[in-house]
């Protein structure tokens, strides 16, 4: 039997705080891992509450492409498919982004919420077979993801422009962030979710990978682990390490070695989000998931 031939991909995924690129080699229903990695370009930095890219964030986004094509080229990538998510949606400029990413040999497809969260679906199906109903929230900057699913495929899904980077740029928070911040936050997750979320309930909550691992790494003190499962932690850990993110000055998150630097400013919105959502739904159990839209588009 001729073992059919592998196609060398590329997914580059233009988040609005962080852009991944993922490389693998493509088989009919596995993929195989060549080179994954992440850079923190703050897209939406400075502009995406306003609708536009801002000219600093502009160029970091295109430098990053730059270095980016280059990897694909040096590791011989036979196709690419670039997506840009929250921050190029609502960015007045965005058609001047893709005429410089289209002039490094850059095809950026800039997807709906709905699509996005598809994806993200797709790429939690790698890690989880869904035997279990739950919800998956992929934390964003400019937008969060939830798709309910069960082993008949998505139920409910939904796409929010409650991103970190969007509340940290719409409130003046304290340092820490105090009581009335934390209201205030919730009250706004509570409007911009429109009642989605009225009436639903989640004993599992399946987090895509992103935020979900820096929870995990400071749960565990170590990294999140190598491999194609989504993984359980302790209920009662990961509120404690939320608690512990809300409660932290941003001195302590840049002494910490677990946060990587794009999340240090951030992180307490993140844990505010995710622990409202887990008492909105009455989660009981949360699952990691190493996956997520990158995955989903290979």
């Amino acid at each position: 039997m001729v073992r059919k031939k592998l196609i060398r991909k590329a997914v580059i995924d233009l988040g609005t705080n962080t852009f991944n690129l993922l490389i693998v080699d493509l088989g009919d229903n596995t993929f195989e891992l060549v080179h994954t990695e992440k850079e923190g370009v703050a897209l939406g930095m400075g502009g995406i509450n306003d609708g536009i890219l801002a000219s600093e964030a502009f160029n970091r986004g295109i430098a990053t492409l730059s270095r980016f094509i280059d990897k694909c080229k040096n590791l011989g990538v036979n196709e690419v498919t670039a997506i840009g998510t929250s921050a190029l949606r609502s960015a007045a400029n965005a058609s001047e982004f893709l005429s410089a990413a289209l002039e490094l040999g850059i095809n950026i497809e800039i997807v709906s919420g709905l699509r996005e969260a598809e994806l993200i679906y797709k790429g939690v199906k790698w890690s989880y077979n869904f035997s279990t109903p739950g919800v998956i929230m992929d934390i964003g900057g400019g937008s969060t993801e939830f798709i309910f699913a069960d082993s008949n495929g998505m139920t409910d899904i939904v796409s929010l422009n409650v991103g970190v980077s969007r509340i940290y740029q719409q409130f003046e928070c304290s340092d820490p962030v105090s009581e009335n911040d934390i209201q205030v936050i919730e009250n706004w997750l509570e409007e911009r979710a429109d009642g989605f979320f009225d009436g639903k309930n989640s004993d599992l909550l399946i987090g895509a990978s992103g935020s979900f691992e820096t929870f995990y790494e400071l749960i565990h003190q170590e990294p999140f682990p190598e491999k194609v499962k989504s993984v359980e932690v302790p209920f009662e850990e990961l509120m404690e390490s939320l608690e512990m993110i809300i409660r932290s000055t941003q001195k302590d998150r840049d002494k910490n070695p677990f946060i990587i630097p794009i999340r240090k400013k951030m992180a307490p919105i993140a844990a505010i989000k995710t622990r409202w959502v887990i008492q909105k739904l009455n989660v009981k159990r949360v699952m990691i998931s190493p996956f997520s839209l990158k995955e989903g588009a290979i």
